[in-house]
Formats: structure tokens, C-alpha cells, sequence
């Protein structure tokens, strides 16, 4: 038989592993990510509301009425309670109805595309601040960010300034994906064809993980980079070493990058081509490709085309004539 105390440690090691756990989701850097954390914490709390006396009164009931407890009272032909009633049934109501108000809320308050009013709970937004914007594209299997204000680009690196308001626009070259940094808020999807919004911002320095959390193929495992919170001094000395390095990510340049490929280093772009982001939402960025867009605003110009060719026939007058004369009367 094992020792008595040797039995005692083993008995501790689920502790070391959670020990060992990372709480990000719950211990954020990113303004947006703590009041997610803390949502997660009152919904948690309230939910324990009801749980934890279910599950003491189940240890109660077995041993308050066990068999051999003679003192126990037996009723058999009892058959409700007023008081009893509304209890079951009352907690668990306003239970969900807080939780439904809350949700609401937050609903609202937390919508990725709704810009943000605040730096962190003690700090507003003033209402001059622009945010940096950063183009995000999920390729099979690895990120682009392309931040073009700047006009310059990276791979699986993205580095923005702390305390600096961030529009995340997240789209996708191949198939769905979804573009996820712990530290700083939610995910949020990343599709072709689609263009998805998140709005943001770090309130820490430090280097924080990003991953894709929908699963893409063969790749996946590996489509993960590094996100850098740092200072507006640190930022722009980036920017500068990023434009000195040279490379241009054009529509040839990103015709190569798209090619699937797993575990990419690392790569800078000291300028990107306007309009680049544009043309991967709207899938024509090879040559004599004809943008979603375009193709679209054709189809309702001829929709709008045939509307009105059919309008101008004597049918449609007369039947647009005895509907104004039927609304005419009805007034």
C-alpha cells in the first residue's frame, strides 16, 4: 500500500496543474477583454446562486430522509406548498431575468463595431482621439496586418501603441476563420468576401499571443503570432526600422504570400499598396478579376433598369393609376 502521506501529495497535483494554468481571459491587458472578464464573473456568480443550494440540499435531502433515520418526518400525502412554489420558481425567474438585462446591456456595450468611449474604467476617451487603423487578413495559415495610414504591412507580427484606441477591419482570403487576442478582447470572425470590425485597445506593454480559434485545415496548429503592446516611442521607432527595411507587398507580391504555407517567420513590408484590402473583401485582386462590388452595383442598376422598363408599360400605369385612386378614397 502507498504511504498515508505520500497518498496526500498526489491528491494535491490537480492543484499545481491549475497552479500552472493561464487565466488571460480572466486577468486581461485589454479594456474590452476585462469587462468580458468580469461579465464572465457576475453571470458565473449569479448562475452559483442557484447551483450551490441545489446541490447542498441534494447532500441534505440523502441524509436528512436516508433509511435507517427513523426521526425524519414522513408525509406521503402531501401534495404542495405555496411558500415552496415560489421558491423554485421564483429564483430561477429573476435569476434569468437579471441575466437577460445583463446580457442586453452588454449586448450593446461590447458590439466590436461600436467605437470606443473609453481608455479603461477610470480613464474616457477624448472625443478627438482617432484610432490607429490596421487591416487583418487570415491566409491559410498564417495573418496579415496592413496598416494603411502608415502604408506599411507585417506577417504574424502586429504591434500597436498601449493606451491607443485600435479598429481592427478582419477578413479572410480562403475560408473562415477566427481572429482571436486573449489579452484584448473577443474573437471575432474572419471571412471572404466579408468585412468584420473590432474595436479596441491595450492598456498594457507586453508581447501577448494571437491565434486563429476556428479551425482552417492542415495548418492551424501553427497559425498563431505575436501581438506587441508598446509605447508611443517604441511604435514609431517600429514604423521607422519597417519602412528602412525595405519590400513592397503589392497585388503580385500577395498573389505569392497567399499560397498555403505553415510557420511562417516573421515579415515586414516597408509599404503596401492602396487599396490592397479593398481588393481581397471583394475578391479581385488578380488581374481581369471583377470585384464582388462592382458586380453587384451592375446587378441592381439593371434590377433598378427592368423596374422601371416595366413601370412605362400601359398595364403598370393603368394598375399604378387605380392604386392611387383606391388610396385617394381611403383618405
Amino acid at each position: 500500500m502507498m504511504p498515508i502521506k505520500f497518498r496526500r501529495s498526489l491528491s494535491l497535483l490537480p492543484l499545481l496543474w491549475l497552479a500552472g494554468c493561464n487565466t488571460v481571459v480572466m486577468k486581461p491587458s485589454g479594456d474590452i477583454a476585462a469587462q468580458q472578464a468580469h461579465l464572465i464573473v457576475i453571470s458565473t456568480l449569479l448562475m452559483l446562486l442557484i447551483i450551490v443550494p441545489v446541490i447542498v440540499l441534494i447532500f441534505l435531502f440523502a441524509w436528512r430522509y436516508r433509511k435507517n433515520n427513523t426521526s425524519a418526518t414522513y408525509e406521503p400525502d402531501w401534495d404542495h406548498s405555496t411558500m415552496l412554489e415560489l421558491v423554485i420558481w421564483g429564483a430561477p425567474l429573476l435569476i434569468i431575468i437579471a441575466l437577460g438585462l445583463i446580457t442586453w446591456i452588454s449586448t450593446h456595450l461590447l458590439d466590436p463595431y461600436r467605437p470606443l468611449g473609453r481608455l479603461d474604467e477610470h480613464r474616457p476617451l477624448a472625443a478627438n482621439v482617432k484610432p490607429l487603423e490596421v487591416q487583418v487578413v487570415a491566409l491559410d495559415w498564417k495573418w496579415l496586418f496592413i496598416y494603411p495610414e502608415l502604408g506599411i504591412a507585417s506577417v504574424n507580427e502586429l504591434v500597436t501603441p498601449v493606451d491607443v484606441p485600435i479598429r481592427f477591419t478582419i477578413s479572410a482570403s480562403t475560408v473562415m476563420n477566427s481572429f482571436y487576442i486573449p489579452a484584448l478582447a473577443g474573437q471575432i470572425y474572419a471571412m471572404p468576401g466579408m468585412e468584420t470590425t473590432l474595436h479596441a485597445v491595450i492598456n498594457k506593454a507586453g508581447v501577448y499571443d494571437g491565434f486563429s480559434a476556428n479551425y482552417s485545415g492542415a495548418g492551424f496548429s501553427g497559425m498563431r503570432f505575436k501581438y506587441h503592446g508598446v509605447s508611443a516611442a517604441e511604435f514609431e521607432q517600429w514604423v521607422a526600422a519597417t519602412k528602412a527595411g525595405g519590400g513592397t507587398l503589392d497585388r503580385a507580391t500577395y498573389q505569392t504570400l497567399v499560397k498555403p504555407s505553415e510557420r511562417d517567420p516573421v515579415r515586414h513590408f516597408a509599404s503596401a499598396e492602396a487599396g490592397l484590402f479593398d481588393a481581397v473583401v471583394n475578391r479581385c485582386v488578380g488581374p481581369g478579376q471583377v470585384c464582388m462590388n462592382q458586380t453587384m452595383a451592375a446587378d441592381a442598376k439593371r434590377a433598378s433598369e427592368m423596374q422601371a422598363q416595366v413601370c412605362t408599360t400601359p398595364k403598370a400605369k393603368q394598375l399604378i393609376s387605380m392604386k392611387s385612386d383606391t388610396h385617394a378614397i381611403e383618405h
